[in-house]
């Protein structure tokens, strides 16, 4: 019976090792472990026949099944590395990355146009020796009217051109009611309060008007102010400070032309045109055949705006001038919807990134 037990765990073991060599994967290897090393496996089935042997035959077929054991335990654990090394081969192949291969571009941000160009007109009025101020959005009609000699029959006091907001009776009794301001020149009234001529500055800032939006119109857009208040000051400083402005933006060749206007916060008051930097004042589309395209309006700072504020209009005089950023922008890049500044479309902000 020995010699019997003996050949069954030499056969056991070299079809172990047989089967575990085939085996292709480490789900099929653990089946193999559990069935010829298992409690319930082959070698242990052969080990139970054990008890019928004689006492002097037991330690010879318990040598004889040690060493069967072992040699099936060293062919499993010598597969199960080698399958853990080809898996490990494998995924790295699957996650290999070509490093000769060009990168992949990453999408770049950059300023909105509006924030470029203002960010510019600043730069070139910082130049010139303007300061900056600012003031809030949130307006009295005292600051944003009053001040600025503009009466309450004025048609840009309307509720169709203003935006009103309902105020506290305290605040709307003191300084009028409360609004989204329609120009940055309320900074200057506010500034000229605080301060001691001489003074130069810009305002810029966004504004609101009460308008229907089309090309050329929105009810949300952006303004520079300038003022500048000293002792005789004239309009040629005025003229050449807006020559200066004109060549650092546009370029030398650009010209000005001064045509009478009216503000009610100015007199005299003109209205400025360059020549079109479309057609280099051809004449085109953009302005109208004429070969001039306005782009703001200026002026002597009016006695009544002086006294508001406390200035002896006597003493000083001033300039004043305002522009809109969006008609800036509009006129240098050739844009023709001032609704693009603000439907961010990415196909168009996109070119000034």
């Amino acid at each position: 019976m020995l010699t019997t037990l003996v050949t069954r765990l030499s056969e056991l073991q070299d079809a172990a090792c047989a089967a575990i060599a085939a085996a292709d994967a480490l789900k099929a290897l653990e089946a193999l472990d559990a069935q010829y090393l298992g409690r319930k496996g082959a070698l242990a089935q052969c080990m139970g026949a054990m008890k019928g042997l004689s006492a002097a035959d037991k330690p010879a077929l318990g040598k004889v099944a040690n060493d069967a054991k072992a040699v099936v335990t060293a062919a499993l654990e010598t597969r199960r590395a080698t399958l853990l090394d080809a898996a490990d081969a494998q995924s790295l192949a699957q996650d290999a990355v070509d490093v000769t291969l060009p990168g992949r571009a990453r999408a770049q941000g950059g300023a909105h146009p509006l924030a470029q160009t203002l960010r510019e007109m600043l730069d070139i009025f910082q130049r010139l020796g303007f300061a900056i101020e600012e003031g809030p959005e949130v307006e009295d009609e005292w600051h944003n009217f009053d001040a600025l000699n503009i009466p309450a029959s004025h048609p840009a006091r309307d509720v169709q051109d203003t935006f009103f907001i309902n105020a506290a009776p305290a605040a709307d009794a003191r300084a009028g009611r409360f609004i989204l301001r329609t120009h940055t020149s309320p900074v200057q009234a506010r500034v000229m309060q605080q301060t001691t001529p001489p003074l130069r500055f810009v305002a810029p800032g966004r504004v609101y008007r009460n308008e229907r939006i089309d090309a050329s119109h929105y009810t949300i857009f952006h303004q520079v102010e300038g003022l500048y208040v000293d002792r005789a000051v004239s309009f040629a400083q005025l003229k050449g400070t807006l020559l200066d402005f004109a060549h650092a933006y546009y370029g030398p060749q650009v010209k000005l032309r001064f045509r009478p206007g009216y503000f009610p916060f100015t007199e005299p008051s003109a209205e400025v045109d360059i020549t079109c930097s479309v057609c280099s004042g051809r004449g085109c589309s953009v302005c109208k055949q004429t070969g001039w395209v306005e782009i703001l309006g200026a002026g002597m700072v009016h006695p009544n705006v002086f006294r508001a504020v406390g200035y002896d209009p006597d003493a000083v005089t001033g300039f004043a001038f305002g522009m809109g950023v969006e008609r800036i922008a509009m006129l240098k890049y050739g844009i023709d919807d001032i609704r693009l500044f603000y439907e961010n479309d990415l196909r168009f902000l996109s070119q000034f990134a």
